[in-house]
């Protein structure tokens, strides 16, 4: 249930998905305190754009030209007695800045990629066509889906089998008909106990399958 608490907070889905959220939350504490984290940041999270999340932000734009400008135009102060040496001190200081800023900059941590896992998805519709990668994590696996067909507004859940066989939810997803579909699913499965997972649609049926 933790993932659908985004689309939540942000109002979306239909009347009995949101009552469904609702009822979960009356008896799961750390859900209450998780939507009351999210709540503040809607505004911020409607407008992400899920295809720039990848991307590594820029230095400002202009701030070499910047910090060049400042010293030039300190530098005739220079010839001043007594505002020389407080102009020289402020152009280094913007200099050592803008130096420690760039170093600080480029020697950043930078995370190291997500061990992506391709695996082969089988699919029951004709309709469906649909692929994913799996994503070990210390919580559990993540399960990437892409696909294609899923009928539009047609709630699907998804379970991931553990070595027992036993399914475990790794949540759900709204069709969109012949448009992409692109979702992250969660489950709390370990990578090496994971078996295989499922999409099944509202009437039960399994949709779509891979063994790990």
């Amino acid at each position: 249930m933790r993932e659908q608490l985004g689309w939540y907070a942000l109002g979306h889905g239909t009347p009995e998905e949101r009552a469904a959220v609702r009822a979960h939350l009356d008896g799961c504490a750390a859900c209450r305190a998780e939507l009351a984290g999210l709540t503040p940041l809607t505004a911020r999270l409607a407008g992400v754009d899920p295809d720039r999340l990848d991307e590594q932000p820029a230095p400002p734009a202009g701030l070499g030209d910047a910090v060049l400008a400042r010293i030039a135009a300190e530098a005739p102060l220079r010839r001043r007695r007594g505002t020389s040496r407080r102009a020289l001190a402020a152009a280094a200081v913007v200099g050592i800045a803008a130096a420690g800023f760039g170093a600080g900059w480029l020697a950043r941590p930078v995370p190291d990629p997500l061990p992506l896992e391709p695996v082969a998805v089988q699919v029951a519709v004709t309709d469906i066509e649909a692929r994913a990668d799996v994503v070990p994590h210390t919580w559990g696996v993540e399960v990437r889906l892409v696909g294609e067909g899923f009928t539009a507004g047609e709630v699907y859940r998804v379970v991931v089998t553990d070595e027992d066989g036993t399914p475990v939810p790794a949540g759900q997803f709204l069709g969109v008909g012949p448009a992409e579909l692109r979702c992250n699913l969660n489950s709390s499965v370990l990578r090496e106990d994971a078996t295989g997972f499922r999409v099944v649609d509202a009437e039960g049926t399994v949709v779509a399958s891979s063994q790990l």
